[in-house]
């Protein structure tokens, strides 16, 4: 007798979850335009882009940190313990290493399954006050660190999905910064 197997209804569950996520992603796609122009901008005025994770998301910042190297300074942000352990105890470290990398012109992207780690909101509170553009991915809104950001995309779903289309927006962000710094090169006059 054949075992009964609950995969194929978690996947479906999952799967149709993540639909949702995506949808929500889709119509932010205007606003990760924008974030590319911005980033390519101040990339061309000298200025970094810092990229930092809570929890899953740590991978993703320093994906996006390693993608974007080539267009300008970045700088992926990992506390003690990044990518394990306490969420709110790592994103204290983080608010401390922001406060002493983090200056004017800079952008700091932060990366949250929830956006409710106490930590994440802090350090974007610290980015904020060293003049630096905060920006966040992260899960509904309203939370604290959407709340403390300069602006946010912010998708439905739980911690997983989320995580999920985070991959997506970040690759999104990426071919945003490309195309930004392709259409300033090509706007530059023959010297």
């Amino acid at each position: 007798m054949p075992i009964a197997s609950a995969l194929p209804e978690i996947a479906i569950g999952h799967l149709n979850a993540l639909n949702d996520t995506l949808a929500a992603l889709r119509g932010q796609v205007r606003r990760i335009e924008r974030w590319g122009r911005l980033i390519a901008d101040r990339f061309a005025a000298g200025s970094r882009l810092l990229a930092a994770g809570d929890d899953e998301a740590v991978r993703q910042a320093r994906h996006l940190a390693a993608e974007l190297a080539g267009h300008g300074d970045t700088l992926a942000l990992d506390g003690p313990g990044a990518g394990g352990g306490d969420p709110d105890g790592r994103a204290a470290d983080l608010a401390a290493l922001v406060t002493a990398e983090a200056r004017a012109g800079d952008v700091v992207l932060l990366l949250s399954a929830t956006g409710h780690t106490t930590g994440m909101a802090a350090a974007a509170r610290a980015a904020r006050a060293a003049g630096a553009t905060v920006l966040t991915c992260c899960g509904c809104c309203p939370n604290p660190l959407a709340n403390a950001a300069d602006d946010a995309v912010c998708v439905p779903g739980t911690a997983s999905v989320v995580h999920e289309a985070q991959l997506v927006a970040v690759d999104l962000l990426c071919a945003a910064v490309d195309a930004a710094a392709r259409a300033g090169r090509d706007a530059e006059p023959a010297r």
